[in-house]
C-alpha cells in the first residue's frame, strides 16, 4: 500500500493509516457496469477499497457513452465490465479488479455475494433490485442503494446490521417502473447518485459518520433540494435461503464437477477436450493445448461440434456458467462432462504457482 498515493484521505483523524488499511482490506461487489457503476467504481478504487467485484453481462453501446463516462468511443461493442477492470487498473494498479462477464440471477447470487463485504446495486432494473436485496438478506450482507427517475434520484442502505431492507421501504413487487431508457436520463444525476453511494460504502468500511440504514436520501436535480425520509423494519419479511430458491426457482445443480488440481494431473491427456464457455475477450487467458471455446449462451446452437462420446472439462470464469454448460451437454446425452471448481480464475491461480511448467513423470509440458 502507498502512503504517498493516499496521503490527502491519510490525514483526515477520521481516516488515518489504520483506516487506510480497513479500505484495503475491503472487498466490495457492484451489481451493473453503467451509469451509476462509473461514479461508484473510481473513486473506491481510487480510495483504495482492495478488491472490487462488477458484474454485468451486457457490451457498450454508443447511447451510453452521455451518462457511462469511464467507456470510451473506441469501446463501443466491447465488454463492459472488461472495460472497467482496463480503466479501474490503469487508475490504481494496487486495487484487485474482478470483470464478472454474467448476469445476476438467482443461480449464481449467493456464491457470488458470500465473498464481498458489501454488496452495491448499480442497476436500472426493478425485478433485479429485489433479487439483489433477497440475495443480500440470505447471506447477511449490507446492500447500497441507489436508483434515478428523470432528474430525481435515490440512495439508501439496505440490511445494515439486520436494519430495514428494500422490500420494507418498496413492499410491491409488481409496481411499475421505467428505466433509463424508457423514462429518458440526464448523465450529471447517475454520477451525483453514484458517488453517494460510494460514499456510504467508504463511512461503511471506516466505521465514521451516519449511515443511511432505515432512511432514503432523494435527491433533486432541478432545485437542489434533498429530503430524508425514515422508514422502518417489517419484522414480517423473512427471507431465508429455502423462500429465495423457491421464489428465484433456483435448480438444485446436478453437474458433476472436478477440482483444478485434478485437470492439471490430466492436462496433457490427448483424448480430454477442455471447453471454455466464458465470452470472447475474458480474461484471464488459459492457453490449453485441446482448448475449444463455444461461449455458453452459443453452446446450444453449436454443440453438434462436439463428441458426445469424448471426456470434456468445462471451465467458466468462476464455475457458474459451466455448471449450467454441464447440465445443458448431459441433457444431449454427452457421456462424460465435469465443470471445473473455480474456473478460470483458479487455473489461472494455479498455473501461476506452478510457473508455467507442469511435469508429469519424465514429461515436461508448457503451458
Amino acid at each position: 500500500m502507498s502512503a504517498s498515493r493516499y496521503n490527502r484521505q491519510i490525514i483526515l483523524p477520521e481516516v488515518g493509516e489504520i483506516g487506510q488499511q480497513k479500505l484495503f482490506k475491503a472487498k466490495v461487489l457492484i451489481i451493473g457496469a453503467g451509469g451509476l457503476a462509473s461514479a461508484i467504481l473510481p473513486y473506491l478504487a481510487a480510495a483504495g477499497v482492495g478488491e472490487i467485484g462488477i458484474v454485468d453481462d451486457d457490451v457498450i453501446e454508443l447511447s451510453n457513452l452521455h451518462r457511462q463516462v469511464i467507456y470510451k468511443n473506441d469501446a463501443v461493442g466491447n465488454s463492459k465490465v472488461l472495460e472497467a477492470k482496463r480503466m479501474t487498473t490503469e487508475l490504481n494498479p494496487t486495487v484487485k479488479i474482478n470483470a464478472i462477464s454474467e448476469r445476476l440471477s438467482g443461480e449464481n447470487a449467493l456464491d457470488l455475494f458470500k465473498h464481498y463485504d458489501i454488496i452495491v446495486d448499480a442497476t436500472d432494473n426493478l425485478s433485479t433490485k429485489y433479487l439483489i436485496n433477497d440475495a443480500c438478506c440470505v447471506v447477511n450482507k449490507p446492500l447500497v442503494y441507489g436508483s434515478i427517475y428523470r432528474f430525481e434520484g435515490q440512495v439508501s442502505v439496505f440490511n445494515y446490521k439486520n436494519g430495514p431492507t428494500y422490500r420494507c421501504l418498496y413492499s410491491d413487487e409488481n409496481s411499475q417502473s421505467l428505466n433509463c431508457n424508457d423514462a429518458g436520463v440526464i448523465g450529471i444525476s447517475v454520477g451525483i447518485i453514484g458517488m453517494l453511494q460510494a460514499n456510504e460504502v467508504i463511512k461503511m468500511i471506516l466505521g465514521i459518520g451516519e449511515v443511511l440504514s432505515g432512511k432514503i436520501l432523494v435527491y433533486n436535480l432541478l432545485n437542489n433540494e434533498q429530503q430524508k425520509y425514515d422508514f422502518e423494519k417489517k419484522e414480517n419479511l423473512v427471507i431465508d435461503k429455502s423462500t429465495f430458491e423457491a421464489k428465484y426457482k433456483v435448480i438444485k445443480n446436478q453437474a458433476e464437477e472436478i477440482t483444478v488440481e485434478a485437470v492439471l494431473n490430466q492436462i496433457d491427456f490427448e483424448e480430454i477436450l477442455f471447453l471454455d464457455v466464458r465470452n470472447l475477450g475474458e480474461l484471464p487467458e488459459i492457453n490449453l493445448k485441446n482448448r475449444v471455446q463455444i461461449p455458453l449462451l452459443n453452446l446450444e446452437d453449436e454443440m453438434e461440434k462436439l463428441n458426445k462420446n469424448q471426456t470434456i472439462y468445462v471451465f467458466c470464469q468462476s464455475g457458474i456458467r459451466s455448471k449450467m454448460a454441464v447440465e445443458l451437454l448431459s441433457k444431449n446425452q454427452f457421456k462424460n462432462v465435469k465443470s471445473i471448481i473455480g474456473g478460470a480464475l483458479a487455473l489461472n491461480q494455479l498455473l501461476k504457482e506452478g510457473s508455467k511448467v507442469l511435469k508429469k513423470g519424465s514429461k515436461v509440458l508448457r503451458i
